[in-house]
């Protein structure tokens, strides 16, 4: 079974555009399959853990999500999280709730997620385990 995660950047509750030259810049050491004109990635990190990402530009209005399954735990998760946050994204697990850096960002998700949200030191390594007491929000 899949789990997915996705990488989300809003401002005033609304999801906007990534930034593609930096999603580049991050995941390029990374790629071992697709790129980003394809709408897919297959990323392997140096320790062996790969993960796929789809993250599709929709013509005018750009990279709006970028959905990361089938990740190995371990250095992928640090890849992950470096990503998201050189994006300025949120981190939105599949089963609700969200990861955000810096608590100035909180105000900015929408409504349904602000109450729900954990906020996280960036870092090199992966994100780190059971970050909501809630349940929601722990993918590591």
């Amino acid at each position: 079974m899949s789990y997915s995660i996705f990488l989300l950047r809003f401002v005033d509750g609304e999801v906007v555009v990534l930034d593609a030259e930096r999603f580049r810049h991050v995941t390029e050491p990374y790629v071992v399959a697709g790129d980003l004109e394809e709408g897919f990635s297959q990323l392997r990190a140096e320790d062996g853990g790969e993960a796929d990402l789809y993250h599709e530009s929709h013509g005018e209005s750009g990279m709006l999500c970028v959905t990361a399954t089938h990740f190995a735990r371990g250095a992928m998760l640090g890849v992950l999280t470096r990503l998201a946050a050189a994006l300025g994204a949120s981190i939105v697990p599949q089963d609700g709730g969200a990861l955000i850096f810096h608590e100035k960002e909180r105000r900015h998700l929408p409504a349904e997620l602000q109450g729900s949200v954990v906020v996280i030191a960036p870092t090199e390594g992966p994100i780190p385990a059971k970050t909501s007491a809630s349940g929601g929000a722990s993918i590591s």
